[in-house]
């Protein structure tokens, strides 16, 4: 097996190699002047089974999935498993207003034209999964991140909100502590206020678990809350950290530490998912 690692992943890839002792390729990519792509592909792959890591965000790295894609298929690659970390467009997968584009669905389309197989890590729609006609799988993040957050004795799960419970119910389970959702409450025009459902924070330290943060304005004013309810430290920890328009230092500001994976390479990425790609594969 050979993995192929594109430079949104390369931490990854090369992790994902490890553990499959597998072929980390050698490849060179870099931009011309105008900004357009430049891709060669210096490890042999013909009638090898090949594995190509690449999320698709930001959007040049899109077109530098393809073009992997199809280098590993013109030099006589068996087969191609693409693996997308994080699913760029993921999160626009309905159609709100007549003329829009689902573009999660676009995406689809285009990445599944060289692939033979697909695997995903937490998407964040999993109807997207739907829209590809090869094989696709979707892996899950929470685990490797529970097991992180029980080596920082979290005394307790929280999800930001109720549509992820799930997830805070998963990594609770794994780690062996109460969960709970927080529940948000609107005084007026203004103010909004936001607790621990059930448990009483008081003295704990709590993580609060989600698969993406963007902007953080959900996740900072809940952080915010359990300070003022007593929390004694407070995590935030996801699969995705997206951390748009400057959203890290803020968080930073409220939250004692903060814990992503591999899944998009930035400051906080101290797990991997390489373990759970590696059993799917």
């Amino acid at each position: 097996m050979i993995v192929i690692p594109g430079t949104a992943s390369t931490m990854l890839a090369k992790a994902l190699a490890e553990t499959l002792d597998a072929t980390l390729a050698e490849v060179e990519a870099k931009k011309f002047p105008d900004g357009e792509n430049y891709i060669r592909l210096h490890t042999e792959v013909k009638g090898e089974r090949v594995v190509i890591v690449q999320t698709t965000h930001p959007d040049d790295r899109i077109i530098e999935l393809f073009l992997l894609q199809d280098c590993a298929r013109e030099m006589g690659a068996g087969e191609i498993t693409t693996i997308i970390p994080y699913y760029g467009y993921g999160r626009q997968d309905k159609l709100f207003n007549p003329g829009e584009v689902i573009s999660a669905k676009t995406i689809a389309k285009r990445i599944e034209m060289e692939s033979d197989r697909v695997i995903t890590v937490d998407i964040h729609a999993k109807g997207v999964l739907g829209w590809f006609s090869v094989p696709v799988e979707d892996v899950s993040g929470i685990p490797p991140l529970a097991r992180r957050l029980r080596e920082e004795g979290v005394d307790m799960i929280l999800s930001p909100d109720k549509g992820a419970v799930g997830r805070a119910r998963t990594a609770a389970e794994i780690i062996g502590c109460p969960w709970d959702f927080m529940e948000k409450t609107r005084i007026d025009g203004h103010t909004v206020t936001m607790k621990a459902k059930n448990l009483d924070v008081k003295g704990a330290t709590v993580a609060i678990v989600d698969d993406i943060i963007a902007t953080g304005g959900t996740m900072r004013t809940a952080a915010d809350h359990l300070k003022r309810q007593g929390a004694d430290r407070v995590i935030a920890a996801c699969t995705h950290g997206l951390f748009a328009s400057n959203a890290l230092p803020r968080l930073e500001e409220v939250f004692d530490l903060i814990i992503s994976t591999d899944t998009i390479e930035n400051p906080t990425t101290s797990v991997t998912v390489a373990g759970e790609l590696a059993r799917i594969l």
